[in-house]
């Protein structure tokens, strides 16, 4: 079963990210390897899980729901299109628990109709990571987002820096999920530290 995603919830693309993550002490991390076939993805997400099971970290696989569930993966998190091609029966069978992105009100009702363990919104701020069709979120959003999904999970994504990360978690995230802050900082290993610390801090002021 799935605890609310960490207070600090890195996204990365390889296994070596994963273990380099686990090391630090990471408890939440998702892998977001785009382009695998379903054997390479397979093995990766078991490479992972080698990792992150004896660590008791949460391993969350983005997409590759066929592939999560051959590996025995316990965690899956889809995107809009990703959501509406799975089959989740076929996931919910095999035990897997479910994070959905949404960008808008009627991605989240779909999102919501999903019954998922946790919803995603972004992006908070604009983000260089990938082209985005719809456009920043804003602080706002979080607010109304958690008011709609009263105590389910809400994940935070998006252009979230160390520095706006206090601004994010009071206006209502449970949690912030990190992409390029961590692997295009300078010093990820003392990044990482930083936010390690930093979430710490926010669930002994606010422990659910």
């Amino acid at each position: 079963m799935l605890r609310t995603p960490d207070r600090f919830y890195p996204i990365v693309d390889s296994v070596a990210w994963v273990e380099r993550l686990v090391r630090l002490g990471v408890r939440t991390v998702q892998l977001r390897a785009k382009g695998l076939g379903h054997e390479e993805a397979t093995a990766a997400i078991r490479a992972c899980l080698a990792v992150t099971v004896p660590a008791g970290v949460q391993l969350i696989v983005n997409d590759y729901w066929r592939a999560a569930i051959d590996a025995g993966a316990g965690h899956l998190h889809l995107g809009q299109e990703d959501l509406a091609e799975a089959d989740l029966p076929a996931i919910r069978r095999a035990g897997l628990t479910l994070g959905v992105s949404t960008h808008d009100g009627e991605e989240l009702e779909r999102a919501l109709a999903a019954r998922p363990d946790y919803v995603a919104l972004g992006p908070i701020w604009p983000t260089t990571l990938k082209v985005m069709r719809f456009g920043p979120q804003g602080l706002a959003r979080i607010g109304e987002w958690k008011r709609r999904v009263g105590a389910m999970p809400l994940v935070a994504i998006g252009g979230i820096t160390l520095e706006r990360a206090p601004d994010v978690f009071a206006a209502g995230a449970d949690s912030i999920a990190v992409v390029s802050d961590v692997t295009m900082n300078p010093d990820p290993d003392a990044r990482v530290r930083a936010w390690l610390a930093l979430a710490h801090g926010q669930a002994r002021r606010d422990p659910a």
